[in-house]
């Protein structure tokens, strides 16, 4: 996203990705094709977990366009009230955000433009104020998706189509969504899906863009306060490169930005530098899945549709915290057996379960975990990979606050299933860091890494755009704030350079 608004400023931008394009075509839509299993899971730099998810060694990704190639398409804005950290958090733990929903409204129209966002908020109960409709309408319900609308309903809830970054339109030129279930997860085999290589990056390239893949980034030097020259390895011709410019915009994902900006030894340029790697967020989430007697989903497509907001900021019938913001509840589309099966007791891998599955129903629970200070990442010298980048080592644990706010997220998801007629349900909480925030925070004090510009301070010109600039994690998907942030980054970069 910051490219394109550098491109389109007249700039010559050269995008370095350590990955390389993921192939599209058949093979993506066969079960084995699901992000789990992908061969752009980089295990040469696996990091460790010390304490969070699956403890242990953990393979990134790594290709052209970053984890939105296997993205679920969900593309939603934030509240307005989600950019005022509540006083609570922010004593505890030092947030603030340096502007307002009111600032960043724009950039997000813009996002929603260039990812194509299909959506409809007229039933939302907490829309936030936007200055133009959606690009697309969304696609109509399918039958699996009126069945869990009149559960939403029964339940005393209210289901709003929710926001997908999927091309439904094949008058544009593209090919349009044929609703296979290969899509959360999977790359698009046709090219429908709006991740970021598919949307934007394809139609710069060769119009100011200079892509490199195989560039793996191991350092930033510096001196007098500027980035000189950016340092790494050139897998494909297995050599060293360096390469200097006006400016550098940092956006490898709230993992591997710290872990570059710590190797590079960037936390010791400026006070404000120790906060580097720390503040983690990653949502507390869960997928509740209900049993059915019968199979929900005859028709057998992508049904990722609807979500549910009633309970974002408190559910006011609750016996229990009543006042107490809660988070999001979202459709998840029938998950393929063989992720499935990865996830079950070993006891159980061994059970045929492509007929059990058909007759589950899925919900994702989402709510917004706290920043903690404790939370982050740490590299380890001592431990080097084959490129040469100390060891990242992270360390995450929910505080009871956000455990609270999950556990009452998944009690109204598993009603809205009972309602639909589910009588026995199973719950995964989601271990991944594929929402990862917040480890190179923004702020408007100098105790905050990056200013309200996204500017690491310390250097001058030193930009960091990606998922670790936000300091709070909301209670929703975090792409689109993602991409409207950057847009928003590169826009002040641009004014500040012309003045």
């Amino acid at each position: 996203m910051a490219a394109h608004r550098l491109v389109r400023a007249g700039w010559r931008v050269l995008l370095l990705e350590r990955g390389d394009p993921v192939p599209r075509g058949p093979r993506c839509a066969e079960p084995s094709a699901t992000l789990e299993f992908m061969p752009c899971r980089d295990s040469r730099s696996a990091y460790r977990v010390d304490s969070g998810g699956r403890v242990g060694s953990v393979a990134g990704t790594t290709c052209l366009g970053g984890l939105s190639v296997f993205f679920g398409a969900a593309a939603v804005r934030w509240r307005e009230a989600d950019f005022v950290a509540d006083p609570e958090t922010a004593d505890r733990s030092g947030a603030c955000w340096p502007f307002r929903y009111t600032d960043l409204e724009p950039y997000y129209t813009e996002a929603e433009r260039l990812l194509g966002v299909a959506g409809d908020d007229a039933t939302d109960p907490t829309r936030p104020p936007r200055s133009a409709p959606f690009p697309q309408r969304p696609a109509p319900l399918f039958a699996v998706s009126e069945w869990l609308r009149h559960a939403i309903l029964d339940a005393g809830a209210t289901p709003t189509p929710l926001p997908l970054a999927i091309n439904y339109d094949s008058s544009n030129g593209r090919t349009a969504c044929t609703f296979c279930r290969h899509c959360d997860t999977f790359a698009c085999a046709i090219g429908a899906k709006n991740d970021v290589e598919t949307a934007v990056l394809a139609p710069m390239t060769g119009r100011g863009l200079d892509v490199r893949t195989g560039a793996v980034v191991t350092s930033l030097a510096a001196s007098n306060g500027r980035v000189t020259g950016v340092r790494g390895w050139d897998k494909a011709n297995q050599r060293p490169f360096e390469h200097a410019a006006r400016h550098v915009v940092l956006a490898a994902g709230a993992l591997a930005s710290p872990h570059l900006l710590l190797a590079s030894g960037f936390d010791r340029l400026h006070p404000s530098g120790r906060a580097i790697g720390r503040f983690l967020t990653r949502h507390c989430a869960a997928i509740v899945e209900g049993f059915c007697n019968f199979r929900p989903d005859p028709e057998k497509v992508f049904h990722k549709q609807l979500l549910v907001l009633d309970y974002y900021f408190g559910d006011p019938r609750a016996r229990e915290a009543p006042g107490q913001p809660l988070g999001s509840i979202q459709q998840l589309t029938t998950p393929p057996h063989l992720l499935m099966k990865a996830h079950m007791p070993r006891f159980l891998q061994q059970v045929p379960l492509h007929g059990f599955v058909e007759h589950l129903s899925g919900l994702l629970v989402m709510a917004e975990d706290e920043p903690q200070a404790r939370n982050g990442v740490t590299v380890d010298r001592s431990d080097v990979d084959p490129y040469g980048m100390p060891r990242l080592h992270v360390s995450h644990r929910y505080s009871g606050r956000d455990l609270e706010r999950r556990r009452l997220l998944v009690r109204r998801a598993k009603r809205i299933l009972r309602r639909g007629g589910a009588w026995s349900f199973y719950t995964l909480d989601i271990e991944t860091f594929s929402h990862a925030l917040g480890t190179v925070r923004m702020g408007a004090n100098g105790e905050a890494p990056l200013d309200g510009d996204c500017r690491l301070r310390g250097l001058q010109n030193l930009l960091v755009v990606d998922g670790s600039a936000l300091p709070t994690s909301a209670g929703l998907n975090p792409g689109l704030t993602i991409a409207a942030n950057a847009l928003r980054a590169a826009d002040r970069l641009v004014d500040a350079d012309s003045r």
